[in-house]
């Protein structure tokens, strides 16, 4: 089992940045593809951002292509999203998640999931 806790989230003014941080407990991390998804008022939770196990792969939105990057330590039980240029349509609360398939995009794959970090950019 893996339990996952995101940190990071804040209030940043538009076309600034911000790193969410995804801690992981347990010792098979290295084995979960990762993920980042978010959900904003009134919508459906979506992807933004995933890496495979080994961080050889990764996917992003056409939304947040260019401007988010997600990197992985698997030694310190960690993945990362960093987030440039942000703008007021980023707003939403931000998820990480953990699974074993290679649909790394696919939100119905993931069944380890965080709290959630809210992220909110003002214009």
């Amino acid at each position: 089992q893996v339990q996952l806790v995101e940190s990071g989230g804040g209030l940043v003014q538009a076309g600034g940045s911000l790193r969410l941080f995804c801690a992981a407990s347990g010792r098979t991390f290295s084995s979960y593809a990762m993920g980042w998804f978010r959900q904003a008022p009134g919508k459906e939770r979506e992807f933004v951002a995933a890496i495979t196990a080994n961080g050889g792969r990764t996917e992003y939105a056409d939304s947040v292509k260019g401007r988010f990057t997600i990197s992985r330590e698997n030694a310190n039980n960690t993945v990362y999203l960093q987030m440039n240029s942000l703008k007021p349509e980023d707003t939403a609360v931000y998820f990480c998640a953990a699974q074993t398939t290679s649909y790394i995009s696919r939100l119905r794959d993931y069944y380890y999931w965080g709290q959630g970090t809210q992220v909110t950019v003002s214009s």
